[in-house]
């Protein structure tokens, strides 16, 4: 009996074992990688099968061994950002923070996911309206209710016990804060001059505290 001690270090492995598994995985996820930079740089329209596959080197026929269609690659490219940015807000509101931390939590989270998931982000403010029309694509609008809910949960806690003004519009606010985080995507990138945490920290100060120095203080004296 061959055992895995006993095994020559040169004996190929059976086909189809963990290894190869993994290895189909690797590539699955180099594919993904090369697809979701070029939809995110030349848009979704205007990237092509053979596109990617030139971009990665293979024939246009290989890339189907491992895919579809081009709309399944923006599915899991998709469905994997929106899964991890979900659970990252849930275990967020499940941690009762209160108003003020659990606004700050979200935001500080979807910067990240901007500068993690950087190209994903890009398609999904680009394309997310167009495709949430297609029924394989559903669950977008189902995140887009759940993200709305979520906000206005938190702003209207926050006006309630006195965290944030009690003349905000609910709607409003939520349309702001989620227009001028995500419109980020547009002109932050990775490995820049300002980290992602030093962005997020600047954008709470602005709204949260304002831009305005001390009331009838002179320049001179603001920056003394």
């Amino acid at each position: 009996m061959i055992t895995p001690r006993s095994r020559s270090a040169g004996a190929p492995r059976p086909r189809g074992g963990p290894e190869s598994v993994t290895t189909q995985n690797d590539r699955r996820g180099e594919l993904l990688a090369i697809a979701a930079n070029l939809f995110a740089e030349r848009g979704l329209r205007a990237t092509t099968v053979r596109d990617i596959a030139d971009a990665a080197g293979i024939l246009s026929g290989s890339l189907y061994h491992h895919f579809d269609s081009k709309e399944s690659m923006v599915d899991e490219i998709l469905r994997a950002f929106l899964d991890a940015l979900f659970d990252r807000y849930r275990a967020i509101v499940a941690q009762k923070l209160g108003p003020r931390a659990t606004l700050e939590a979200v935001v500080v989270a979807s910067f990240e996911a901007i500068d993690q998931h950087h190209a994903a982000v890009a398609i999904y403010q680009a394309e997310a309206r167009h495709l949430a029309e297609q029924p394989r694509f559903g669950y977008i609008g189902e995140r887009l209710t759940e993200f709305r809910r979520l906000w206005h949960d938190v702003l209207r806690a926050g006006i309630k016990d006195g965290s944030f003004r009690a003349d905000l519009d609910v709607e409003l606010s939520y349309r702001f804060l989620r227009d001028t985080v995500w419109v980020g995507v547009s002109w932050y990138r990775p490995g820049g001059k300002l980290g992602i945490d030093d962005i997020a920290r600047q954008y709470l100060s602005i709204v949260l505290d304002g831009i305005a120095g001390p009331a009838g203080a002179p320049n001179g004296a603001r920056h003394a």
